[in-house]
């Protein structure tokens, strides 16, 4: 119950940029790619609001890995093609598609600061689970955050499929 609470919560505050990159992504786009300090802000405000470091990003990452993250949108300007994917999932005839259930084994590593975290019962719905675990920390960019977590994890659930 505690994780659909703060799914609300952050369905209620955190989802201004879905909602302007899924309805004006070009507007957006320009403007991102027309400013490095504005891009910057934009991505590194997702890492600090995401991530697993209670409003202080630098404990988390340090500024080489938020400036290459911000680079790798401003160098190839692909604020715009980020952008659309949330335009193009908002307009798409079913998304996601309804009455699909993935059987391909699956292992779900649920950490704590993630955006969204789905009730066992709805993942096993839609998917064979075969692992479910809960992390000790993390959030949204995990692979950054908790890379070895994340590693261990991920060779755990394949450990039994070789």
């Amino acid at each position: 119950m505690a994780d659909l609470m703060q799914a609300q919560q952050f369905l209620n505050e955190e989802t201004g940029y879905q909602r302007i990159q899924g309805t004006k992504p070009q507007t957006l786009s320009y403007g991102l790619n027309d400013s490095p300090a504005g891009l910057a802000a934009w991505i590194v405000e997702k890492f600090r609001t995401w991530s697993d470091c209670d409003g202080d990003v630098e404990r988390r990452f340090t500024k080489d890995e938020l400036l290459t993250d911000v680079m790798l949108y401003w160098v190839p300007e692909t604020a715009n093609s980020s952008c659309r994917l949330y335009y193009e999932a908002l307009h798409a005839d079913k998304f996601p598609p309804t009455g699909l259930r993935v059987e391909v084994p699956t292992g779900c590593a649920i950490f704590p600061k993630e955006l969204i975290k789905p009730p066992r019962v709805w993942a096993d719905r839609a998917f064979n689970v075969q692992r479910w675990t809960r992390m000790p920390s993390g959030g949204h960019f995990a692979a950054m955050e908790e890379p070895r977590a994340l590693v261990d994890e991920i060779r755990a659930f394949f450990r039994p499929l070789r």
